[in-house]
């Protein structure tokens, strides 16, 4: 009897032993997980909503990342102050995706002088306080644009000239003045080509929708509207449709995501819409690559390729 009670009891030492090991293992494993930090400038947008969800979906194949996502809800004071509550955590690798060019310089400068690897994506910053950027060229993504707007007016109106609207996105984003300058380096050289009006729509379908009502009582003629991205070419559309206007406007929009863009244009609705590329694919893959090796130098800027998506007609 003595001998089973010593047994008994040595076995339930080595038990407990045991979980104890796989506790402090535990711990240990998640001591070790590898923190990454997303500044997302404004979860509310459609493109950034894909943005995460391509994020989390990447990163759940790495079960030794944990990857937090911050909301700067369009407000530059508040992604800010999220960075630098994120440079405090001390995180292996930052991302940010900035909301205004200038604003964000100097604190992910601040970042950077943490020792912290920073990858800028999709929007630049006023100075190259990052470890490396990752994009796609949204001046040559308006040149597209802009061609395709003179490609269309040629078809229509038997030579280029006609008359179109302009929907911006925010003011003071690099993106929204580089789509702009793009589009108006190719249309500037056909002065038969008139921008009836230009308005800000901030990106959002609705603000779109807003400025699109206010061209159409202004205008009694438009051929064209360029949008920034499609939400707003949406807007303007749906405007459009209100006033039984809708089938006289071609509408171009930018992003091409395939439940957005892509779907517009193969229903009929955009004439064109030019793809900007999440950049999270190659965000994850040098995070992964910064992570596994310190020695990893990434090159300061990727820039990826777009593609034009055209209506049937087109």
């Amino acid at each position: 009897m003595q001998n089973i009670e010593r047994y008994l009891s040595t076995l339930a030492v080595a038990l407990l032993a045991a979980v104890s090991l796989v506790g402090c293992g535990s711990q240990e494993q998640a001591a070790t997980k590898r923190l990454v930090v997303f500044s997302q400038c404004n979860n509310a947008e459609p493109y950034r909503a894909s943005q995460n969800e391509r994020f989390q979906e990447l990163f759940s194949k790495h079960p030794d990342i944990k990857f937090v996502i911050s909301d700067g809800q369009a407000d530059a004071s508040k992604q800010i102050s999220q960075i630098e509550n994120a440079i405090l955590q001390k995180p292996d690798v930052l991302i940010v995706a900035p909301l205004e060019r200038s604003a964000l310089s100097g604190v992910m400068g601040e970042a950077m002088a943490a020792g912290i690897p920073t990858i800028c994506l999709e929007r630049d910053i006023a100075e190259p306080n990052y470890t490396t950027f990752v994009s796609c060229d949204n001046v040559e993504i308006g040149r597209l644009a802009g061609q395709f707007i003179v490609d269309y007016l040629t078809k229509k109106n038997g030579a280029a000239q006609g008359v179109f609207v302009e929907i911006s996105g925010m003011q003071g984003v690099q993106a929204a003045k580089d789509r702009h300058d793009g589009a108006f380096e190719v249309l500037q050289q056909h002065p038969e080509i008139k921008v009836a009006h230009q308005a800000t729509g901030n990106w959002f379908q609705a603000e779109a929708m807003a400025r699109m009502e206010e061209a159409l009582s202004a205008n009694a003629e438009i051929d064209v509207v360029y949008a920034h991205n499609d939400p707003m070419a949406y807007g303007a559309y749906l405007a459009a449709k209100e006033q039984g206007r809708h089938e006289e406007i071609a509408f171009v929009g930018v992003d091409g995501l395939p439940h957005e863009g892509v779907k517009y244009v193969e229903d009929g609705i955009l004439a064109a819409t030019f793809e900007y590329p999440l950049c999270v694919d190659k965000a994850v893959e040098l995070t992964v690559q910064l992570l596994a090796d310190k020695e990893f130098t990434p090159e300061k800027t990727y820039i990826l390729e777009s593609r034009s998506i055209l209506g049937k007609a087109d």
